[in-house]
C-alpha cells in the first residue's frame, strides 16, 4: 500500500530506489547485577570499550579519503570530545562499582539522564546536539557487546548487496563518520526518524549533495527493509511503495531537476551583470578553510565572511594560539589565489560558546550579552593574538579585518587602537604583515545603522549582518521558538534600514556589501537589487542560484518600485509593492 511520510527537508534533491534499513545499535540492553568482587573487571570492561572507540575515531580522522566534506573533520572532533569527556564515563563507573550494574546497564542509565536533560533546553541547535552524545554512547556500546573479537564483516554494508538498485538509506539515526561508509555504495539518500536542519548528519548531507529527510519520526518502524521509496528532499516528504505513475512522474521530475543543475553550473563562467549592465560582485561566506576551494569553485570573487569563531568551539583544548591561527587564516588566503578575504574576528556569545577545553568564563546565551566585539575587549590578550594572525596572513594576500557588532564610538576607537598595538608588535618581532590592511565593521545593531556617518568616516568597507539587525531591530530573539516566527525580513522598519545604510555608504564611496541570509535567498534578490546592494555574500551554495536572478534583473525597473515600498506601512500597501520585487 503506497502512503507518505512527512519529515524536515535539509539536503534538496529527489531521490528513488529501495529501502535499506539500518538499525540502531541496541539501547535496551541486558540489565544484570555482576557478582560482588569483579566491579572492578566490569569497570575495565567499559574503559577498554571506550579507549576502542578513541582509537577508531582517530584511525577515522587520520584515514578520511580526499573528497571526504570539510566538515568531517570536526565532526569526529566533536565526537572525540564527547568521548573525552569524564562525565560520560564517571557516572557509568561509579554505578559499576557502587551498585554492581554491568557496563552497558550502567552506560544507558547515564545516557538517558543526560538525553532528558538536553531534552528540556528550548535551543534548537543545543538541543539536537544529544543526538552526537547518543551515537557516541551507540558505538561504545557496540564496543562492549564486541568485546575483543573483531568481524572482518560489516553487516550493514552487507545490507545493500541484497538491494540490486540504488538504495535509501533509512535510519533511527545516522552519525556523520558512518555515513563516510555508505559514500561509496550505490547510495541515493538518507531518511531518518531523529534531526533537524542544524544537525550534523543534515549538514553532511547537504556537503555530499545526498537528497535528505530527516525528523520523519517512526520511519525506521513503518519502512521495510527493501520498500521502493521516493524521497523529496524540496518537500521534506517520502513515499514508500509508489506506483508505477508516481515512479514516473518524480523520475521526470528528477530528470528536470538535474537538467536545472547542469545549466546552473553552467552559470558559474557567466559575468555576474543584470540585463541593463550593472556589475554584481558575489562573495562566499565561509566557516571552514576547506570551504574556499568550493567557494572559488562556484565563482565567488572573494570570501565576505570568514567565521573564525569556529577555531575557536568544539574544541577539547586550549584555545588556538597565534600560529595556529596565522596557518589557517593564510590557508584560506592562499585557497583564494589573491582574492579578497574578510576574516570576521571571534563572534562568541549567544549560540556560540567557547569549546568545553578552555578555562574561560562563559557569558550566557543571551543575544544582549557579552560577546563578539565586546567580549573581545574585555578579553584584551586573546584579541591581540588573533589580530596578530590575521595581520601575518594579510601578507599573503587580501586578507582583511571585520569587526562584528560595534555601537559605540568608544569601542569602535579601542578596536582601531588595539589593531595598531597589534602591527607594532609584529614590528618589533620582524614578522612581515600588510601595514595597510583594511578594516571594516559589521552593521548590525540598529544604534550602529542610525549612526552610520561614524562608521563611514572611520573603516574602510562595511557589511550588514542581517540576521542580527532583525532580531535587534525587532526586538526577537531568533532561537526563542515562542516569538520566532516574528522574524520577518520584510518588516518596512527593516527596508527601510536597509535602504538607508546602503544609500548612504554609496555616496561616501565606501564599499557595502549584506553577508547575512538575505543575501542568500533567491527570492529577496530583486529586492536587494533595487535597494541599491551590488556586493553580495552567502554560503556558497546558494551562489548560483542567486546569480541566476542577477543575470535575469533589470535594476532600472526595480528601483523604480522603492519610493512606494518605503513609504507602504500597511501589510495590504506592502504587499502590492512588493508584488515586483519579489522573485
Amino acid at each position: 500500500m503506497t502512503f507518505a511520510l512527512h519529515g524536515i527537508p535539509v539536503s534538496k534533491g529527489i531521490a528513488i530506489g529501495k529501502a535499506v534499513l539500518i538499525s540502531r545499535a541496541a539501547l535496551e540492553v541486558s540489565h544484570y547485577l555482576i557478582e560482588a568482587g569483579k566491579e572492578e573487571l566490569e569497570a575495565q570492561k567499559l574503559i577498554n570499550a571506550f579507549e576502542q572507540v578513541r582509537l577508531e575515531l582517530e584511525q577515522l580522522r587520520y584515514g578520511l579519503p580526499k573528497d571526504a566534506p570539510g566538515e568531517m573533520a570536526a565532526f569526529l572532533d566533536v565526537h572525540g570530545m564527547i568521548l573525552a569527556d569524564p562525565a560520560l564515563a564517571e557516572k557509568p563507573l561509579k554505578l559499576i562499582r557502587s551498585q554492581r550494574l554491568n557496563a552497558a546497564w550502567a552506560l544507558t542509565t547515564e545516557l538517558n539522564d543526560l538525553l532528558e536533560q538536553f531534552s528540556e533546553i528550548e535551543d534548537t541547535y543545543l538541543k539536537e546536539r544529544a543526538n552526537d552524545i547518543r551515537q557516541v554512547a551507540e558505538r561504545v556500546l557496540k564496543a562492549l557487546k564486541s568485546g575483543e573479537k573483531e568481524s572482518t564483516e560489516d553487516p550493514e554494508l552487507a545490507l545493500f548487496g541484497e538491494v540490486d538498485v540504488d538504495a535509501i538509506i533509512v535510519a533511527h539515526d545516522i552519525a556523520p563518520h558512518d555515513m563516510l561508509r555508505f559514500k561509496d555504495r550505490a547510495l541515493t539518500g538518507f531518511v531518518t526518524d531523529l534531526g533537524g536542519k542544524t544537525s550534523h548528519t543534515a549538514i553532511v548531507a547537504r556537503s555530499m549533495e545526498i537528497p535528505a529527510v530527516v525528523g520523519v519520526r517512526h520511519a525506521s518502524e513503518m519502512i521495510r527493509h527493501g520498500d521502493w521509496l521516493i524521497l523529496d528532499g524540496e518537500h521534506g516528504v517520502v513515499i514508500v511503495a509508489p506506483d508505477e505513475q508516481l515512479l514516473s512522474e518524480y523520475r521526470s521530475l528528477r530528470a528536470q531537476a538535474l537538467e536545472d543543475t547542469r545549466q546552473l553550473q553552467q552559470l558559474k563562467y557567466a559575468k555576474t551583470r543584470t540585463l541593463d549592465g550593472v556589475d554584481i560582485s558575489l562573495f562566499a561566506n565561509i566557516e571552514l578553510p576547506e570551504d574556499a576551494t568550493q567557494a572559488v569553485e562556484v565563482g565567488a570573487v572573494g570570501v565576505g565572511l570568514f567565521r573564525s569563531e569556529f577555531l575557536f568551539m568544539d574544541r577539547n583544548q586550549a584555545l588556538p594560539d597565534e600560529e595556529k591561527q596565522y596557518q589557517e587564516y593564510r590557508r584560506v588566503v592562499d585557497l583564494m589565489h589573491g582574492l579578497p578575504v574578510n576574516i570576521r574576528t571571534i563572534d562568541v556569545g549567544a549560540d556560540k560558546a567557547l569549546g568545553a577545553g578552555t578555562d574561560l568564563s562563559q557569558t550566557g546565551t543571551s543575544p544582549l550579552g557579552l560577546r563578539a566585539i565586546r567580549w573581545s575587549l574585555t578579553e584584551p590578550e586573546i584579541f591581540l593574538t588573533q589580530l596578530r594572525a590575521i595581520l601575518r596572513a594579510s601578507a599573503h594576500g587580501q586578507a582583511r579585518i571585520m569587526i562584528p557588532m560595534l555601537a559605540h564610538a568608544k569601542e569602535i576607537d579601542e578596536t582601531l587602537r588595539l589593531i595598531e598595538k597589534a602591527k607594532q608588535q609584529l614590528h618589533q618581532r620582524g614578522k612581515a604583515f600588510n601595514p595597510n590592511i583594511q578594516v571594516g565593521a559589521m552593521i548590525e545593531i540598529p544604534a550602529a545603522a542610525l549612526v552610520l556617518p561614524l562608521f563611514i568616516k572611520r573603516f574602510d568597507f562595511l557589511s550588514i549582518g542581517t540576521n542580527d539587525l532583525i532580531q535587534y531591530t525587532l526586538a526577537i530573539d531568533r532561537a526563542d521558538h515562542a516569538v520566532a516566527h516574528l522574524y520577518d525580513p520584510l518588516h518596512p522598519a527593516i527596508l527601510y534600514l536597509l535602504s538607508n545604510i546602503i544609500s548612504q555608504a554609496k555616496r561616501a564611496n565606501v564599499p557595502i556589501s549584506v553577508c547575512g541570509e538575505m543575501a542568500g535567498d533567491p527570492a529577496l534578490t530583486k529586492l536587494l537589487l533595487a535597494l541599491g546592494l551590488t556586493d553580495f555574500s552567502m554560503h556558497f551554495s546558494q551562489l548560483l542560484l542567486v546569480k541566476q536572478e542577477i543575470l535575469q534583473a533589470d535594476v532600472g525597473q526595480l528601483q523604480a518600485h522603492i519610493p512606494q515600498l518605503l513609504e507602504a506601512v500597511e501589510p495590504e500597501a506592502q504587499a502590492k509593492a512588493l508584488e515586483f520585487l519579489l522573485a
